[in-house]
């Protein structure tokens, strides 16, 4: 990390804190506001020690008048405390509220902003980090913005006027007291500086802590299947305790620095009061203080002892909240794919025709930059042309899936479409043009609906339906007792294998694009729902660009061409017819390996 970072992560800065004001920035009317009201709420509050003053001089014969020459009845005074009261009250109320509508709707909006940068990150960043990681920041670290904004940063502009407004009343009250107590704070201040940074640093790494403990839960909820079938709940456990008691060890390490700030203040300021209180019997015994002075001088005391003292708190929440906005303007600084602003809901804002042509490509993942994936690959596919890619595992067929809906770009050579680089080409063109059916199907834990219509949001209950029957699919819809509205669980749990595959067909049929990629698309499909499959893609394809990755041979003979790929590059291509032809090869072994008598 930069050291110009590290160092502005020492302190509290006021950038910083006007970096959280911001967020409010399209709510600053009514932050305002709520603002005038709290100042004057507490104008209304300091007033109290002053009419508790002169109460107790109006209760006390005195010889002498009060130094102000005010002094009223017991009733009239106690008529403007309830007075005070009650419009303190009111203005409470009122700035309360406006405080939480305004840090509710500023995080409200946070979050949809962040939660937008997130899906626009490209590829290469979910595959540096991981999903319980980030959920965190949305959950955890936007929470802590939030208890910020309405209720620390309203709670530090409160105790900000009541120490101000303190501190003047009680030097008008008491010039020599006021000495004795204000000397103490240059060293409660520095001591809540000082412990401060540690805390923010202790609560970072506490946020970092609760990062990796959401993210057990997170990896281990999503694969609970496998967690049961090798009876690994217990591993499972030991490993997110290990998590929970780090973040313990780092979250209690802070609520012992913040417990001793806080004791610290408390001793200091009530060993002020002691010595104030002390002071001030010795100036009235000497008669240079009435009873009602030194009550209000006291009261006063005790207001800005308050204030002082929840700033250590304040102080500390503003710290941990600092260390989770970092986190937070580190995802919003990320640079996203640049998409158009073209809704989903609408076409592509360029057609293409579907011609594919892969130049000369090499590539390697940006996490593992040692090992090649494509090594000089070059593929051609004219439009409406059906392509089957073939090889064993890891010889790249996926990453050619990846790179063709530009989820990564080349290294060297090109993908052009239609004969278009398509880096030229706005990402929303190139994907709007494209559906793909994958391996491993992901459907949304809502209704078969809309899965199906997250091919083409906003399509109409016909369209739907019609590319459910095309997919093979409305028939097994039909049976169930809620049809379209039936819920699919999450990830799509309540389904077999093949239904969640041609419900992923269906979606992308929807699309109508003019590059259909199906990347073993029929793997989980039974003999019967295969060969319905394979009927419907010979009509459905004609016209449509198909990429078609498979294992299973069965699937891929009847494509224009079948190309094997081994270690980045093509070996072999031709037809089925051909390839079989050939005295010797991968496809013609592979295929004499399936198709041989039992």
């Amino acid at each position: 990390m930069p050291d110009e970072t590290a160092k502005a992560r020492r302190g509290l800065h006021l950038g910083e804190i006007g970096g959280l004001l911001a967020y409010v920035r399209p709510w600053r009317g009514r932050f305002a506001l709520a603002l005038a009201a709290l100042t004057v709420s507490m104008i209304f509050g300091l007033m109290f020690p002053l009419l508790v003053g002169h109460l107790v001089d109006a209760a006390v014969p005195s010889v002498a008048p009060p130094p102000d020459g005010w002094k009223p009845d017991i009733n009239t005074v106690a008529l403007l405390l309830v007075g005070t009261l009650a419009i303190q009250a009111v203005l409470t109320f009122f700035y309360s509220y406006a405080f939480n509508f305004v840090g509710e709707n500023a995080v409200a909006r946070l979050r949809r902003r962040l939660y937008e940068t997130l899906i626009g990150l490209p590829m290469k960043f979910f595959g540096e980090h991981r999903v319980g990681e980030l959920t965190s920041r949305l959950s955890s670290d936007l929470a802590l913005v939030c208890d910020t904004l309405t209720g620390t940063i309203p709670q530090a502009l409160r105790q900000t006027v009541m120490l101000l407004g303190g501190v003047i009343a009680i030097m008008a009250t008491s010039p020599r007291l006021s000495l004795v107590m204000v000397s103490t704070f240059p060293v409660l201040l520095l001591v809540a500086v000082f412990v401060g940074r540690k805390v923010r640093r202790v609560s970072r790494a506490a946020q970092d802590r609760l990062a990796e403990s959401a993210t057990i839960v997170e990896e281990t909820l999503q694969g609970i299947a496998n967690v049961k079938a090798f009876a690994n709940e217990t591993y499972e456990a030991r490993r997110y305790g290990a998590g929970v008691e780090a973040y313990l060890e780092t979250i209690l390490s802070s609520a012992r620095r913040r417990a001793g700030l806080v004791a610290f203040i408390i001793l200091g300021i009530f060993g002020s009061i002691i010595l104030v209180l002390w002071y001030g019997a010795r100036l009235m015994q000497a008669g240079q203080l009435t009873h009602g002075q030194l009550t209000r001088f006291t009261l006063y005391t005790l207001f800005v002892g308050g204030a002082v003292s929840s700033f250590a708190e304040v102080f500390s929440q503003l710290q941990r909240t600092l260390g989770a906005n970092e986190r937070v303007l580190e995802l919003l600084a990320e640079k996203p794919e640049p998409l158009a602003t073209t809704s989903a809901e609408a076409a592509p804002a360029q057609r293409l025709r579907g011609a594919v042509d892969f130049a000369d490509v090499s590539f390697r993942y940006p996490s593992r930059p040692d090992l090649p994936v494509l090594r000089g690959f070059s593929l051609r596919a004219a439009p409406g042309e059906k392509i089957a890619l073939i090889g064993p595992s890891g010889a790249g067929k996926s990453t050619v899936v990846a790179l063709l809906l530009r989820f990564y770009e080349p290294d060297t050579g090109a993908l052009l479409l239609d004969g278009k680089n398509a880096r030229d080409l706005p990402l929303d063109v190139v994907r709007g043009n494209m559906a793909i059916v994958p391996q491993e199907v992901m459907l949304f834990g809502g209704s078969i609906r809309e899965n199906i219509a997250y091919g083409r949001p906003g399509a109409s209950e016909a369209d739907i339906r019609a590319a459910a029957e095309r997919a093979h699919c409305h028939e097994f819809i039909a049976r169930f007792p809620e049809g379209y509205d039936t819920l699919v669980g999450e990830r799509g749990v309540k389904l077999s294998g093949g239904q969640r595959q041609r419900l992923a067909i269906a979606r992308a049929l929807l699309r109508d694009p003019a590059v259909l990629i199906l990347d073993e698309a029929t793997s989980s499909l039974d003999s019967e729902s295969e060969a319905l499959i394979q009927a419907a893609l010979a009509t459905l394809l004609a016209g449509r660009t198909a990429l078609i990755i498979a294992h299973r041979l069965a699937t891929v003979r009847q494509c224009d061409r079948i190309c094997v790929l081994e270690n980045g590059v093509i070996t072999e291509t031709g037809t089925h017819a051909e390839l079989m032809a050939a005295p010797s090869g991968t496809y013609r072994r592979l295929a004499e390996l399936q198709f041989a008598p039992g």
